[in-house]
């Protein structure tokens, strides 16, 4: 069976005798990956985002648990409490949260009052896709409540 190597052409199959040329596709594939190409790295952009955002989120309902742990003791104060959660939300790379605590003073909590830990962050500042659209104007916010202690 003669082969022609000057043009891309194969057997038809395994027992047929013949050649089919594709000669006429030599940019197929270029053009192909052209129309491909941007939507596969569209998509892996956004799969990064999404997966970014449930980090963060996940990150902040636990520095949220961690600040109303601490916020329950009867030695806490809310400085200690928004110190500790943004000191964890800075570990994990977490910058431009709101810390929010209710009650705001926890010297006035008596035992058994609610303390609820809010976190708040616009997705906008922890995304890794520049000028991200999936989350644009979004805040992502995790809230913790726990009763307060008493001695």
């Amino acid at each position: 069976m003669p082969q022609n190597t000057s043009r891309n052409c194969r057997t038809t199959g395994p027992n047929r005798v013949g050649f089919r040329c594709n000669g006429n596709r030599m940019g197929a594939a270029v053009v192909e990956f052209a129309i491909v190409g941007p939507l596969m790295l569209m998509l892996t952009m956004g799969m990064m985002e999404v997966g970014r955002v449930v980090m963060v989120k996940q990150v902040m309902v636990n520095a949220s648990r961690e600040g109303a742990r601490l916020a329950i003791l009867p030695s806490a104060t809310a400085e200690s409490v928004i110190a500790q959660t943004q000191s964890q939300l800075a570990s994990a790379g977490i910058q431009g949260t709101t810390v929010s605590l209710s009650p705001p003073s926890l010297a006035s909590a008596l035992a058994g009052t609610a303390v609820t830990v809010t976190i708040s962050v616009n997705a906008n500042q922890i995304s890794w896709v520049p000028n991200p659209t999936f989350t644009l104007n979004q805040s992502i916010t995790a809230a913790t409540t726990m009763r307060r202690e008493s001695l």
